[in-house]
């Protein structure tokens, strides 16, 4: 976390938003590389109430605004689908911005701070690494219903947050820049995570030319689903509630299921320096098919062919942004120590080649469920 809880004024920030009791404090909350996140805790009549209460990274998210009109839109429709459909609990199963009592979803602060404020949702949390194939098939069944939810999100499309963000070619385009560029000089240590790159850089836009023929479609997605985006129930396990809300806009569902892929089957951290440990778990890969098409009642045989590649294209695509944040200078994601996005790299490629390798038995777990 590149900014400490003492850092900020919370008793200042807080009183902005509509938040019941008396502040308590804020903690440091989850692992998140981009936006800074606090628990806090109000006293309201002799109990605790928690709210999450995040700083949004506006060098990332140059608008916030437009992040936080796609975040209203999309929770307040999940939750109408839900209520809808007898779903009890609906603020536990949603995200619920709390509002500034001036009415905003989100405030900015005398130092230019973009904040914004969530019910926070007890009796659940977060993994970084899936530690079972039940943890593996709800958190898929989350994404494919949140994604099932939204497919009848009405018009105006959403916000792209972040222009590009999962447009393939155009990180390839970037990487090739930051090599070009060597701002850092750090290009000699990665001529082989270079050369890896550019044995597959064919493959970069494949998905995009299915799109453009009309064969794979737009639809509302997450883009960031990682294992640790979805909290799951602590007594039952189940999937509760899809957060990190971000980059929610339009997109291709394979994006979505190709990040999944990736952050759940992998047998090690991002950051692991050992890439003996490095290793796509096939085991996981099955419950993560079936609880995604459990539930993802829209997708088209288009995009079920490219199920098994999606995570090799994802998994790449993340490498090659890790490895062009390297060379840049570590100015993207947020770092603990020296060489680690460089070490994220190389876990990701490590990935790619367990996937490739495997991408036969993937087809026949696919064709089973």
């Amino acid at each position: 976390m590149s900014s400490g809880a003492g850092t900020f004024k919370f008793q200042d920030v807080v009183k902005r938003f509509r938040a019941w009791g008396d502040f308590v404090g804020a903690v440091p909350y989850g692992s998140g590389h981009i936006n800074d996140t606090f628990k806090v805790t109000f006293n309201m009549a002799g109990a605790p109430v928690h709210y999450l209460l995040q700083r949004i990274n506006h060098t990332i998210f140059k608008d916030p605004l437009a992040v936080m009109d796609n975040i209203v839109r999309v929770t307040n429709h999940v939750r109408a689908r839900l209520t809808a459909e007898g779903v009890g609990d609906v603020t536990r199963h949603s995200l619920c911005v709390v509002f500034t009592r001036d009415a905003q979803p989100c405030h900015q602060d005398g130092d230019g701070n973009w904040w914004r404020m969530y019910l926070f949702v007890e009796g659940a949390k977060t993994y970084d690494t899936i530690q079972n194939e039940k943890q593996a098939f709800e958190a898929a069944r989350a994404y494919a219903r949140f994604q099932n939810l939204l497919a009848d999100l009405p018009a105006p499309r959403l916000h792209e947050t972040i222009p590009d963000f999962h447009n393939t070619p155009i990180r390839l385009k970037a990487l090739q820049s930051a090599i070009a560029t060597d701002g850092c000089n750090r290009a000699v240590e990665t001529r082989s995570e270079i050369a890896f790159v550019e044995r597959r850089a064919a493959q970069c836009g494949h998905l995009l030319e299915r799109h453009a023929k009309g064969e794979i479609p737009e639809r509302i997605t997450h883009n960031d689903t990682k294992l640790n985006n979805v909290m799951l129930d602590e007594a039952t396990g189940k999937g509760v509630c899809v957060v990190d809300l971000d980059t929610v806009m339009p997109g291709l569902a394979l994006y979505d299921f190709g990040d999944m892929v990736r952050s759940a089957t992998a047998a090690a951290p991002e950051d692991e320096r050992d890439l003996g440990k490095v290793r796509m778990r096939i085991e996981m890969f099955e419950p993560i098919a079936r609880g995604y098409l459990s539930e993802a009642r829209f997708i088209n045989p288009a995009e079920r062919e490219e199920l098994v590649f999606s995570g090799r294209l994802i998994t790449l695509m993340i490498g090659m942004r890790f490895l062009t944040d390297y060379l840049q200078g570590d100015v993207y994601f947020k770092t603990k120590r020296p060489g680690q996005n460089l070490d994220r790299c190389r876990v990701q490629f490590k990935m790619v080649e367990s996937m490739e390798a495997q991408a036969d038995a993937m087809e026949r777990i696919l064709a089973r469920a």
